[in-house]
């Protein structure tokens, strides 16, 4: 529990709430009074701001002054039960309506915590008087599941509740189910007012062209499984890891369990202490893994999607996008569970390998939502695909090959400039090549005593002549895999040649002297 929370769990036996959690209930409560009693509204609150809180005092007020009932909904086990308790720490009595729940005696209760499925069940059946609920309130209001039940609450007023007002099915935006959006604390508020810790994010430049979108309009996931876990991919998250938040308590998110599973045994492998979890786990795994995640200072948890919401751990440091996503909610949930403040945790650390920054912004960056809310096609048209995205990378060397070539000043070759100079001076793709083969050659001169220093130093630059070779190969329109690869090898025969043929000259060109027999 965040010390946010905490406060709040202090201060609720004499209803302290913080001035702008007690803004929003006086807002909310102004169009209780002033709109018709079937009102439809939506508020938004960052994740951690204290949206339970808020909805919880809402309810106490709601019932001291009005003869009527209330029913909250969430979709998942862990916030019902957060729910309800939360409520009961505010003095809220109240039923909670599971598949097990006996609804005997539910004219006892005034307030009702309801999971999205099974309280269709409950109500399809009739075994849930609903004649007197007055106010429904809905968490996690972007899922389109509640909008089924809603032909049940004709009379109620209803407050949906979201970190993020964009509805996670295209064809369904938000603006078709409520009136109105009412937008609470800005996340770079929160932060400054230390309510939430800052993201520092390292985000990495990453080639996911060979991922495809499904029908829900995101990634799907046997091609991220297939990219994330290949060897490569593997090999760059341990590095990333080791290189940002080596001892540190980091969740991964992973877009399929075999990936998770994959990454499991990378990090073992690398010796460091991992567990993984996914939705297959029992009740019982699930506790064990995550009591031990609490408990040990470096621990590593490789996951699925599971725990997006309902999840609040404030020791996590680090957030590691192990995946792309295409939703601009699951990206704010995601990095939103490291952003719990703690003692003195004042910042976490994301490290991104999806393009997830490139594609939505920084974490916390002020959206517009009302325009969100209003204009969701808008919003969505004008995220970046994956091709644009990329076609603004500077690919250079990696870390650990650049240490082989020191003693360059300029690793970095632009194809794409180099085309579009050679086409403007009516020249032959070709020459791209040429000029990227002699750059290539001269790093390795650079850096090497005799010939043989300069052949083993050509056989590093195998990913950086792909990188150069596929740049080329999308500048000419050509792009078929036979023809890749035959690129690929000719450039490597060529490039060897071209370092046989000419060191001796090109040394004593950059050396002033010739090279030591």
């Amino acid at each position: 529990m965040s010390q946010a929370s905490q406060a709040l769990q202090e201060k609720k036996t004499d209803k302290e709430l913080y001035d702008y959690q007690q803004g929003a209930i006086n807002q909310i409560f102004e169009k209780f009074d002033t709109e018709r009693d079937d009102y439809h509204l939506l508020y938004q609150l960052p994740t951690g701001g204290g949206k339970t809180v808020i909805f919880s005092e809402m309810v106490r007020q709601y019932l001291k002054h009005h003869n009527k009932k209330v029913l909250i909904m969430t979709h998942r086990v862990e916030l019902c039960n957060q729910t309800a308790k939360m409520l009961n720490g505010f003095g809220v009595t109240n039923k909670v309506v599971n598949s097990k729940a006996n609804l005997d005696d539910q004219g006892d209760y005034s307030c009702f915590v309801a999971m999205v499925e099974t309280l269709n069940n409950r109500l399809n059946d009739g075994v849930l008087d609903i004649s007197d609920v007055g106010l429904v309130i809905i968490d996690e209001a972007h899922y389109n599941s509640f909008t089924k039940l809603f032909k049940f609450f004709e009379k109620s007023f209803i407050l949906g509740v979201t970190a993020t007002p964009l509805s996670s099915n295209k064809e369904l935006p938000m603006k078709d189910n409520y009136d109105e959006l009412i937008t609470g604390e800005t996340i770079e508020n929160l932060i400054e007012n230390e309510f939430l810790a800052r993201a520092e994010t390292y985000a990495y430049d990453m080639g996911l062209t060979s991922l495809e979108i499904g029908s829900n309009g995101d990634y799907t996931v046997k091609s991220s499984e297939d990219l994330y876990s290949s060897p490569s991919m593997l090999q760059k998250l341990v590095d990333a890891y080791k290189r940002h938040s080596l001892g540190k308590k980091a969740l991964i998110f992973n877009n399929g369990i075999n990936t998770s599973i994959n990454v499991y045994y990378a990090f073992k492998e690398a010796d460091l202490p991992i567990m993984h979890l996914d939705n297959t786990a029992t009740k019982k795994q699930r506790k064990q893994i995550l009591q031990w995640f609490h408990e040990t200072p470096d621990a590593i948890l490789t996951s699925v999607s599971i725990l997006t919401t309902g999840f609040d751990e404030p020791t996590i440091d680090t957030i590691i996008l192990n995946r792309a996503t295409k939703s601009l909610t699951l990206y704010y949930q995601m990095i939103g569970r490291g952003s719990r403040i703690l003692n003195n945790k004042s910042k976490f650390t994301t490290i991104d390998l999806g393009n997830n920054l490139h594609r939505f912004g920084p974490w916390g960056a002020d959206l517009d939502w009302q325009t969100i809310f209003k204009s969701p096609n808008f919003y969505a048209d004008r995220i970046k695909d994956d091709e644009a995205i990329e076609s603004n990378f500077k690919h250079d060397l990696s870390e650990e090959v650049k240490k082989e070539f020191s003693k360059s000043e300029d690793t970095y070759f632009d194809i794409k400039q180099t085309y579009k100079d050679a086409v403007v001076a009516g020249e032959s793709s070709k020459v791209v090549l040429e000029r990227s083969i002699e750059h290539h050659a001269k790093i390795c001169i650079e850096n090497s005593e005799d010939v043989y220093d300069a052949l083993a130093l050509a056989k590093l630059l195998k990913d950086d002549i792909n990188q150069r070779i596929e740049t080329y190969a999308k500048c000419i329109s050509r792009s078929t895999y036979n023809f890749l690869k035959w690129l690929k090898d000719d450039y490597q025969k060529k490039l060897s040649s071209y370092l046989r043929t000419n060191f001796d000259e090109k040394f004593e060109e950059i050396h002033g002297f010739p090279p030591e027999d």
